[in-house]
């Protein structure tokens, strides 16, 4: 298949997708040296039509690719979209919708926890896919045929995916539960770091409200210049070396030279001079106005043992119900439900709530028991004792 590389055949091309209920899409990318992912190939498919565009190529527009993924009558279907989104919504504030991921579907409909694309093709089609390709460089041009072979399949077994996955969700009546999750790759929240948040993402190794201050301000400060100069935020300054600059809280360049996670002579360059800038601006901060160290949940005595029997009603409930077990629940949802009958999690409310929540607080209530029938888990109702005198 060769490549599209113009702006009118772009718009052809769009213009038969947008006939379509739905199209399939799939991008390559490269993002190893870079903070945005750089958009390498868009493939697009619809029954019976399928193509390939090439982004690289000097003066192609890609506003009817956009267009496109901003149509409402055209459903648009990826497999694990995240990463897809990211780059749409990146470059052009567009985010695809409606959306349909395969991955989140096939987890809805008993395929497992986060099923690979080849692998959920060939369990519906029986089709083996050549992933040789998988990590090739796709900035470099030409495209060879097995290049855009790989490409094109990721799009084109797609569609056969998606209208078995549909069809298999509305004879569940499950297709509802697949939406709620669509939600979060809807966000544009999802899609977009805030630099005051940007410390949320790392590991928390600072255990006083100075050092949190400082690692704010330094998170912060490198997140929006990673963003400005688009490199991997390791280029700009590393985790480790904020931890240890949170802790030792160097005033001058001789203070920095003393850092072990620091290379020799960085003490001298640009960004020394804005780490201690942003130091100076986290030690002045009052002291009754720090932000607090985040503890982690202290869970009540004996609540382990509820999480670890929550855990096993769980398994059970994704087994009989063909679902996936963290689409149902999460550790963190289980440690909550554990010390709190009415948590705000996904767990107790909605279809998860029926599927799982409500049994998960009946055990809690003593109301129902796990037992082992023919070695296998079985859940058992409890009836309330009456007693007389």
């Amino acid at each position: 298949m060769k490549p599209i590389t113009t702006t009118n055949s772009l718009i052809e091309a769009c213009k038969r997708l947008q006939q379509s209920d739905f199209i399939t899409v799939d991008t390559e990318f490269l993002r190893e040296t870079t903070y945005w992912p750089k958009l390498c190939l868009i493939q697009m498919a619809c029954p019976g039509f399928d193509v390939i565009v090439d982004p690289l190529c000097e003066g192609l527009d890609l506003s009817p690719f956009f267009e496109l993924m901003a149509n409402k009558n055209v459903i648009k279907v990826f497999h694990a979209a995240r990463q897809d989104v990211e780059i749409i919504y990146n470059l052009a504030k567009v985010i695809p919708c409606p959306l349909f991921d395969t991955q989140v579907a096939a987890m809805v409909c008993g395929f497992g926890d986060s099923v690979s694309y080849d692998q959920l093709v060939f369990r519906i089609t029986g089709k083996r896919i050549d992933k040789t390709s998988r990590f090739t460089d796709w900035t470099l041009r030409p495209l060879s045929e097995k290049q855009l072979a790989y490409a094109q399949a990721d799009v084109t077994h797609l569609r056969d995916v998606y209208i078995s996955l549909k069809a298999n969700l509305d004879e569940q009546d499950r297709s509802s539960w697949v939406l709620e999750e669509m939600a979060v790759l809807t966000s544009v929240d999802t899609y977009f770091i805030k630099p005051e948040n940007a410390w949320k993402r790392m590991k928390l190794r600072v255990k006083k409200p100075r050092e949190l201050a400082v690692m704010q301000q330094l998170a912060a400060w490198r997140e929006a210049e990673a963003q400005r100069r688009n490199v991997p935020r390791g280029r700009v300054l590393k985790d480790d070396s904020i931890f240890e600059i949170s802790a030792q809280q160097p005033k001058n360049q001789a203070g920095l030279a003393k850092l072990r996670s620091l290379s020799k002579g960085f003490e001298r360059s640009k960004a020394a001079e804005e780490i201690l800038k942003n130091i100076a601006i986290a030690m002045e901060i009052p002291k009754e106005t720090l932000p607090p160290v985040p503890r982690g949940r202290q869970s009540p005595e004996g609540s382990s043992a509820v999480v670890d029997l929550l855990k096993v009603l769980l398994k059970h409930c994704s087994e009989k119900h063909a679902v996936a077990a963290k689409v149902i629940a999460t550790v963190d949802d289980l440690e909550q439900i554990a010390c709190n009958d009415e948590a705000d999690v996904a767990a107790l409310k909605g279809w998860r709530r029926k599927l799982f929540g409500e049994d998960a607080l009946a055990i809690k209530k003593g109301e129902l028991a796990l037992k082992i029938s023919n070695r296998r888990v079985t859940l058992a109702r409890i009836e309330a004792k009456t007693y007389s005198n």
